[in-house]
């Protein structure tokens, strides 16, 4: 099987070279001439010559509108599908969205996979990226060789949009995670604490996170972990996590906050620095803190 990666940024780049690093054949293509080139995969010049070219077709873009725009829209996917093809969208996407493709593509006799990835540039690398699939059994286990190139778990969630949809609450629990850790840690540093200490203590206490584990133990080191998701394109998925709560009926009591913080580090000018330097957005409001210091200042 040919496989094409439409979107070839901070996380298509990485899958495209582990599908290529592994021996499957993958061409790509993006509208940013340097992405492309970055990527270090065979080029396509469109959309409609990856479709031309691959049963499976990946898409690693920003937003629905992007995904959309990809596949509904002129010159897009569904103008040049053919039938037993496979769509899988690795991005952060509207679950309404992807179902809504998911029924357009089906008249086409094309299946759609919503893939949610979760582990960041980091696991895209080691390709240890974390699935989250919606769709058919069936359509998972035709791209299974491919996924198993960037992925060590594929769980499938169940119908079309149940992947995005897992994939945005597990986004808003990172982002609220990673917003409050950072509030946490300034408030550490203020309180005279020493951070490398009070991290053991949370990690072996009650208040362990994802972000107290992995990220701020780099992070007061001076380590800011940088390639992953920006602060806006954190903000993004926490707005697509209020609009799918919304549609389902969920009251979202702490998603605005959530929000407010990563909208907040944008407006003070770190909205496309790694998300982790969100701290330095509160620390800024807080009088210039800087936790890392605190780290070097005791070595």
């Amino acid at each position: 099987m040919t496989s094409g990666i439409i979107g070839l940024g901070n996380m298509g780049g990485r899958i495209g070279r582990r599908i290529r690093d592994e021996g499957l054949p993958v061409i790509g293509y993006d509208l940013d001439p340097e992405q492309a080139d970055a990527a270090g995969i065979e080029l396509a010049d469109s959309v409609a010559e990856v479709a031309a070219g691959s049963r499976v077709v990946f898409l690693s873009l920003p937003d629905s509108t992007a995904v959309e725009q990809v596949v509904l829209g002129e010159g897009g996917l569904l103008e040049n599908a053919r039938a037993r093809q496979v769509v899988v969208d690795l991005s952060t996407a509207a679950p309404s969205s992807s179902v809504k493709i998911h029924a357009a593509l089906a008249r086409r006799e094309v299946a759609f996979v919503d893939a949610g990835i979760s582990g960041g540039a980091a696991a895209a690398e080691q390709g240890t990226l974390t699935i989250m699939a919606g769709g058919s059994r069936e359509a998972l286990e035709v791209v299974a060789p491919f996924l198993a190139t960037f992925s060590a778990r594929v769980y499938h969630m169940g119908a079309p949009g149940s992947g995005h949809a897992a994939k945005l609450l597990n986004n808003f629990l990172n982002a609220t995670s990673l917003a409050a850790t950072a509030e946490v840690m300034v408030a550490a540093k203020q309180s005279g604490l020493d951070l490398a200490q009070f991290l053991d203590v949370v990690n072996h206490s009650s208040g362990v996170s994802f972000a107290t584990l992995n990220r701020f133990p780099r992070i007061i080191e001076g380590d800011y972990l940088e390639g992953g998701l920006t602060n806006a394109l954190m903000a993004k998925d926490v707005r697509l996590y209020l609009e799918h709560v919304q549609e389902i009926g969920t009251p979202s009591l702490t998603g605005a906050a959530c929000l407010g913080v990563f909208e907040l580090a944008g407006a003070l000018g770190y909205g496309d620095q790694i998300s982790n330097r969100v701290v330095d957005a509160i620390g800024d409001i807080a009088g210039g803190v800087r936790v890392q210091q605190e780290a070097r200042a005791n070595q």
